[in-house]
């Protein structure tokens, strides 16, 4: 059974296994760390068992949310892991009286673009070249609450 949590240090260590193996550039544990502790961060972590499964950080910028990275453990992945996640942020969302939640995706990244579709994201527009290794377009995707 999975449970969404919020994100604490002690998940440092899993979520940055995660981040390592999901990204061909993945942030440093500093990085992360830094998301936790920030009072403008909404990091959520989804736990089996205490495991970490997945994880999200998502900024509170003004009235709106930005997604700055998701990502799910290869074991967990398509077993509704990234569903949880999403569904926890956009009640975080709610709650904090948001207008909408953002972020961007690789275009390549088929699988979470139908995610984040399933759950009302819509594309909005495209930032070339925004990602190395290797370089790639990414799509802006907009889900208004």
């Amino acid at each position: 059974m999975i449970a969404v949590t919020t994100m604490a240090p002690a998940h440092l260590y899993e979520v940055h296994a995660i981040e390592s193996h999901s990204f061909s550039d993945p942030w440093p544990m500093e990085e992360i760390l830094w998301e936790i502790e920030n009072p403008d961060s909404i990091c959520l972590a989804a736990l089996e068992n205490e495991k970490v499964a997945g994880y999200v950080t998502m900024r509170h910028l003004v009235d709106e949310g930005h997604i700055s990275n998701i990502a799910v453990h290869e074991d967990y992945r398509k077993k509704g892991v990234g569903s949880a996640l999403i569904e926890g942020l956009i009640a975080a969302a709610k709650s904090y009286n948001m207008v909408g939640i953002t972020l961007e995706v690789r275009i390549g990244n088929r699988a979470a673009m139908a995610l984040y579709h399933k759950y009302g994201f819509i594309v909005e527009g495209y930032r070339r070249g925004f990602y190395s290794y290797p370089t790639e377009d990414a799509a802006i995707m907009w889900k208004y609450i």
